[in-house]
């Protein structure tokens, strides 16, 4: 089986596509998707990139519907707009990494996801971050308090502007839309 590295940020609006439909993809093709989540913020910030800028709201809107309009011909449902820009962008990638070292990083990723696109409810806080632990029996006090260590900050910050530039670099072009 052939194994393919998934680098992603919750954060990132275009991810739910990939997220709700990444398990399916496994199945139909035979393969497998390492889980690799990172801090775009950091690279976006590195480029002074404002992904939606108030100045150019004809962008925002259809980026906002173009979500939808992609879910739909996908055979999921997303309501859009969501809240953005996340007010803890952050903890939700280091709670994502913590998973992925005990087992549960795919399930709260997905559930995240859902909850932030079905229900609008904003990653890695009240109420969605109890409502997700709660689905995955999670102790959620022990989660962000393990997901807050310096390990896993460690972790997240690791992933520098070259590396990412790279890997992004040698994607471009080879991704289905």
């Amino acid at each position: 089986m052939s194994e393919i590295d998934f680098y992603f940020s919750i954060g990132s609006t275009y991810t739910y596509l990939s997220v709700t439909r990444i398990l399916d993809v496994e199945k139909q093709h035979q393969v497998k998707f390492n889980w690799k989540p990172f801090s775009v913020r950091a690279i976006m910030k590195e480029m002074n990139n404002i992904p939606f800028p108030k100045d150019k709201m004809n962008k925002v809107n259809y980026m906002w519907r173009d979500i939808e309009r992609r879910a739909e011909g996908y055979g999921f449902f997303a309501k859009t707009p969501v809240p953005y820009p996340l007010s803890e962008f952050d903890l939700a990638n280091q709670i994502a990494i913590l998973g992925f070292e005990k087992g549960w990083g795919e399930k709260f990723v997905i559930l995240t996801y859902k909850k932030w696109f079905q229900e609008g409810k904003e990653p890695a806080i009240e109420p969605s971050i109890s409502e997700v632990c709660s689905e995955l029996s999670l102790d959620k006090d022990k989660i962000i308090y393990e997901a807050n260590s310096s390990d896993i900050i460690s972790s997240l910050s690791s992933f520098n502007f070259e590396q990412t530039s790279e890997i992004l670099g040698s994607m471009a072009g080879s991704l289905p839309s």
